[in-house]
């Protein structure tokens, strides 16, 4: 029989968070302290997601999830890209680089990572940008592992839950990093959690919620369980844990007072994702196009300098709404706090 939320000793769940600050580490820690750990398999190889599956899984007798990105037809107006591209050279003349290519496809092995996930068996598999092929999603049901998409409308939760999918993460707008919404060039709306939620549950019945967007203290996550989530899922509030990879400049703009906001932005990767707010989002969030992953990949040198040059106004700094709580501690303590009362 495939696992069941209920079966959590901690109804908390950690984001996987791709791009570094997830870790096999810290996917243990938090199923080790009681909830359900995630690796993240965005940006890796099928190899690296195999070892990272493997390295969690050998540190903690508790459950593993692992997360995949959907792929996705490009969206991207070439057009619109070389114009950004020509915004963009004087910031990477400045940081000793040149753009990268605006390459599409960062999933291309897809079907590789699919057979991962069915070789290794990990407690729970989630998808993000989309939901996978019924006949994906069946083969992994036969495996008893939980399939799982993430959804931030109840249009997204009624096609994935056509598809196959036994539970949903339900993304709000104050989440931090990507948005995980089917099409890349939607903001968040205006609906909160709490409303997405209802509106989820009258549609569509009694599927397993998970809620997931701007929680960051043990009253959030209550309140999103008397809204009948079965769990609810935090990562920014794990993004200072001990056991996380997140790059010390990112580590350091999250206790620094002058990052007072954050921002919905495609001007790091070409798809809406929830920032501090830093110069490089002030400067082209007005102009920035949309396209992903072309334009993750045309930011990706310059990102990486900024992180070289220890500064935070040329990188991603994902953050949700309630990054003002974060503290740096061991994982298990970010979830016994959250979990409290």
């Amino acid at each position: 029989m495939a696992f069941s939320f209920s079966e959590l000793a901690v109804p908390l769940v950690g984001a996987p968070m791709a791009g570094g600050p997830s870790t096999p580490a810290l996917a243990a820690a938090v199923s080790q302290a009681g909830g359900l750990g995630f690796v993240a398999g965005g940006y890796r190889t099928p190899q690296q997601l195999a070892d990272d599956i493997t390295a969690a899984r050998a540190a903690t007798s508790g459950p593993i999830g692992a997360n995949l990105f959907v792929p996705q037809p490009s969206g991207a107006d070439m057009v619109l890209l070389d114009e950004y591209a020509e915004l963009l050279d004087p910031v990477a003349e400045h940081y000793g680089v040149e753009l990268g290519l605006p390459r599409f496809g960062d999933d291309d092995c897809w079907p590789e990572k699919l057979e991962v996930i069915a070789d290794l068996r990990p407690t729970v598999v989630s998808f993000t940008f989309g939901t996978p092929s019924p006949d994906d999603l069946e083969k992994l049901r036969a495996l008893r592992i939980l399939t799982v998409v993430t959804v931030t409308s109840a249009y997204e939760a009624g096609v994935a839950l056509g598809h196959g999918a036994e539970a949903l993460v339900v993304q709000g707008p104050g989440a931090g990093g990507h948005r995980g919404t089917f099409a890349p060039d939607v903001e968040p709306g205006g609906v909160t959690l709490e409303e997405l939620l209802a509106e989820i549950r009258h549609a569509h019945g009694n599927v397993p919620l998970v809620a997931a967007g701007g929680l960051g203290t043990a009253a959030d996550v209550a309140g999103a369980l008397k809204r009948g989530a079965v769990a609810a899922q935090v990562g920014t509030a794990l993004l200072l844990a001990d056991e996380a990879g997140t790059n010390p400049t990112h580590r350091a703009a999250l206790t620094n007072p002058e990052f007072a906001n954050t921002t919905v932005t495609c001007a790091f990767s070409g798809r809406y994702a929830r920032s501090l707010e830093n110069d490089f989002t002030r400067t082209f969030n007005d102009v920035a196009p949309v396209g992903y992953p072309e334009v993750n990949h045309m930011t990706t040198p310059i990102r990486a300098a900024a992180v070289g040059m220890d500064d935070p106004h040329g990188t991603s700094l994902w953050a949700g709404t309630a990054y003002r709580t974060v503290r740096p501690a061991p994982a298990a303590d970010v979830i016994a706090a959250l979990a409290a009362g």
